[in-house]
């Protein structure tokens, strides 16, 4: 049985990362990662995919667009719809989860694609350049 915290993770390299080359979907799955061992975010994966701003009515639901990954709140499904993709982010993000790969992002917690600059990308430390990503710690 595949636990929770791996199927977030699975889901957040499905959608970040998913048709980048291996070393960009480790490079996402690991910055994931680097967020729940800093204490600035939360302390679980799934907490970490699904941080984002809600309504004080609807923990359940959060604001459109208001999400640390966008694919969380962008008002699509979250369904996966390509089953291979999705089985290929799984078990990547199972051998992320338990540690039987190394971390090649360089403590990494933030990326962003190449095509944007984020307002706070000026303020951190790109460290990686990995297909339409690039990392910042």
């Amino acid at each position: 049985m595949i636990s929770a915290a791996v199927m977030c993770l699975a889901l957040n390299l499905y959608h970040e990362a998913r048709g980048e080359p291996l070393a960009g979907q480790l490079a996402v799955g690991f910055s994931t990662m680097n967020r729940v061992a800093d204490k600035r975010y939360p302390d679980t994966v799934c907490g970490v995919v699904k941080q984002a701003k809600y309504y004080a009515w609807d923990m359940e639901n959060p604001i459109r667009n208001q999400c640390l990954y966008s694919w969380f709140c962008d008002g699509l499904s979250d369904n996966p719809q390509d089953g291979k993709a999705m089985l290929e982010a799984t078990i990547l993000a199972q051998n992320i989860y338990h540690g039987l790969v190394t971390d090649i992002s360089e403590g990494a917690t933030h990326y962003h694609a190449t095509y944007v600059h984020p307002y706070w990308a000026d303020d951190m430390f790109a460290v990686l350049h990995i297909g339409d990503h690039i990392f910042y710690k």
